[in-house]
C-alpha cells in the first residue's frame, strides 16, 4: 500500500465567498473529506497535513482585542490553537464519511512541533504577516511595548511580521509513523507546525511562521512515503501564467522545473513555495514523486491524466 501525504490549501478549507464562522468552514471540509475518502479507498495510506493563514489570523485578533479582558497568548500558542480546530473538523468529518462507506478506520491529529534552527537566515529579516492591521500609532507602542517586528503593507496601515524558517525535524514523528502503521488516518503538521527551537536539550516555542508545503514535504520524507500530493486552487502549474502564451505543465522533470524557477515562472508568496516542495521531495529517494492539482481533480491526477507531476527523470 503506498503511502502518500495530501497537503491541503485554503481552499479545501474554507470558501473564501463566505462568512468565515466555524459552521462555513465546516460545511467546507465535509465536502473536502468526500475527495480524502475516495483516495483511501482506491487504497492508499494517507496522512493529511493543511494550512492555518486565515483561521490563525483570526485567533491573533481575538486574541489582540480582547486583551484586557483577558492575557493574549503568544503567537506560537495560537498556531497549536488552530491546528487543534482544523484538526478537530477534519478528523470529524473524516470519520463520519468513511463509516458511513462502511470503512472502519480512526482518524486522529497530532499538534505538531516543527524544529527550526534558531540561527535561520528567516529570523533576521522577518517577513509573514499575520494578525490586524494598525495605525502607526499603535505600531509604536507594540514595537516598544512587545518587540514586535512591523511593517507598513501596501498603504493599508501596519502589521507584525515574523520570520518563516526552514523545517529542520518533526518532534512527533514516532507518534506519526505508530499510528499510521497501525491504520490510521494522521492530521499532522497543520499550518506547518508549531516552530520551536532546541535550547539545552529543551524545546521552546517561538513567533514564526513554517511553510505548510514544505514542512509537508519534510514529513513525506519522514515517514518514507511515495507520493507527495500539494492541492491548490488550480488544476495543475503554470508558466507564462495569465499570459497569451500561457501553458499548463503535466509530467516535469525537476531539472526542468529548476529552470522555470530562475526564469521567474512562479510567484514567492504562490506557487513556489509549492514547486520548491515538489522538487525536494523528487529528488530525495528514487522512485518518488510529487502531484501538484487541485482538489477536485486529485483522482485523476493520481491516474496520470491531470495535474502536474514532477519526478526526478531526465528529459
Amino acid at each position: 500500500m503506498k503511502r502518500m501525504v495530501i497537503a491541503l490549501g485554503g481552499n479545501a478549507l474554507q470558501d473564501v465567498d463566505s462568512v468565515p464562522t466555524a459552521e462555513a468552514q465546516l460545511k467546507t471540509i465535509k465536502k473536502t473529506t468526500k475527495y480524502i475518502a475516495n483516495v483511501i479507498e482506491a487504497g492508499y495510506r494517507v496522512i493529511l497535513t493543511h494550512g492555518n493563514g486565515p483561521q490563525v489570523g483570526r485567533i491573533v485578533i481575538q486574541n489582540e482585542v480582547a486583551d484586557k479582558i483577558t492575557p493574549s497568548m503568544p503567537f506560537y500558542i495560537c498556531g497549536a490553537m488552530s491546528q487543534g480546530m482544523i484538526g478537530y473538523q477534519l478528523q470529524q468529518t473524516l470519520g463520519d464519511e468513511l463509516k458511513s462507506r462502511g470503512v472502519e478506520k480512526q482518524v486522529a491529529t497530532i499538534v505538531t512541533q516543527v524544529v527550526v534552527d534558531k540561527d535561520d537566515p528567516g529570523f533576521n529579516k522577518p517577513t509573514k504577516p499575520i494578525g490586524p492591521f494598525y495605525t502607526r500609532e499603535e505600531a509604536e507602542i507594540l514595537i516598544k511595548e512587545k518587540g514586535y517586528a512591523i511593517v507598513e503593507d501596501s498603504g493599508r496601515g501596519y502589521r507584525r511580521v515574523v520570520a518563516s524558517p526552514d523545517p529542520r525535524r518533526i518532534v512527533e514523528l514516532e507518534t506519526i509513523k505508530t499510528l499510521m502503521d497501525n491504520d490510521n488516518i494522521v492530521i499532522a503538521v497543520g499550518g506547518g507546525g508549531v516552530p520551536v527551537i532546541e535550547e539545552g536539550g529543551k524545546l521552546k516555542g517561538v513567533a514564526a511562521v513554517i511553510d505548510k508545503d514544505l514542512a509537508s514535504e519534510k514529513l513525506a520524507e519522514s515517514i518514507d512515503a511515495d507520493i507527495l500530493v500539494i492541492l491548490t486552487a488550480v488544476d495543475k502549474v503554470f508558466i507564462n501564467f495569465g499570459r497569451a502564451d500561457e501553458k499548463g505543465l503535466d509530467q516535469v522533470g525537476v531539472d526542468e522545473m529548476k529552470k522555470y524557477i530562475e526564469e521567474g515562472h512562479f510567484a514567492p508568496g504562490s506557487m513556489l513555495p509549492k514547486v520548491l516542495a515538489g522538487i525536494r521531495f523528487a529528488e530525495s529517494k528514487p522512485g518518488r514523486k510529487t502531484i501538484i492539482t487541485s482538489l477536485d481533480k486529485v483522482e485523476e491526477a493520481l491516474k496520470g491524466i491531470g495535474g502536474t507531476t514532477i519526478e526526478n527523470i531526465r528529459r
